[in-house]
């Protein structure tokens, strides 16, 4: 009996050693993914972004340039395997604008025309005055400008867009291509925010999976038109190679 209950006893010690260390090796790795993201290399390189993770519960502390890079970083690590929660504490540097306010607007613009690959976020001007969107810059077709235009419309709170954009055919510099390879979690968090920042998809309900470019959207739609918008929005996404969207209409 003494024999018995001493091999219990060394089994739960084994066991409680051994259960610690899997879960530090999984922390690891969520940190790794994180870091490894398509995401934190490219959107996220310059802020100072701190990640804490045991056992799948991951708390994100530091300072971020923009503020919707605090969203951005949490939906990309949600989608991360083994994440059970995350506690989002990251502070914007500086003062966060007031939500409608100019600079506001301007924030959500530049992030929507960001997330887009048919647009040119880093060669755009974003002027805002009470709400009027003025956009500058050079775009290399007239689809590119309207469709700089039209992103810059459907953000919530923009009254209107003046487009002062030249058109003009010289090649760009280092452009994004649909064969760009960018990570399937990240492909899942920018899809996401995109949804967010389009006012014309930001209430759709959806969830939305990943498998080597494709992203297969499901949920509720209240009409075919707002389901189509959802398969629009996504597909010019950087790093969507095709969308299927298996919605259903109410």
């Amino acid at each position: 009996m003494k024999i018995s209950c001493y091999k219990f006893v060394m089994a739960a010690g084994l066991l409680g050693l051994i259960v610690p260390a899997h879960a530090t090796k999984m922390d690891t790795q969520i940190i790794s993914s994180a870091r490894k993201s398509y995401v934190f290399r490219v959107y996220l390189e310059k802020d100072d972004i701190k990640i804490e993770c045991k056992d799948g519960a991951v708390t994100l502390t530091g300072v971020i340039a923009e503020n919707f890079h605090k969203s951005l970083a949490e939906v990309t690590l949600t989608d991360i395997s083994g994440v059970r929660s995350v506690d989002n504490r990251l502070e914007v540097k500086g003062s966060s604008p007031t939500a409608n306010s100019d600079a506001w607007l301007h924030d959500k613009v530049k992030a929507t025309l960001l997330f887009h690959r048919s647009v040119r976020a880093d060669t755009t001007e974003v002027d805002v005055k009470d709400g009027i969107v003025t956009l500058r810059g050079n775009a290399s077709s007239q689809m590119q400008k309207e469709l700089t235009s039209e992103y810059a419309k459907d953000v919530e709170g923009v009254k209107d867009v003046k487009s002062e954009m030249t058109v003009s055919a010289a090649p760009e510099k280092n452009p994004r291509t649909t064969e760009e390879k960018i990570d399937d979690v990240s492909v899942a968090a920018l899809a996401r925010m995109a949804l967010l920042l389009h006012h014309s998809t930001s209430a759709v309900y959806t969830t939305v999976a990943v498998k080597r470019g494709v992203v297969t959207v499901s949920g509720r739609a209240r009409n075919p038109v707002e389901k189509e918008l959802v398969t629009k929005v996504i597909k010019d996404v950087n790093g969507v190679k095709r969308v299927k969207n298996l919605m259903t209409v109410e």
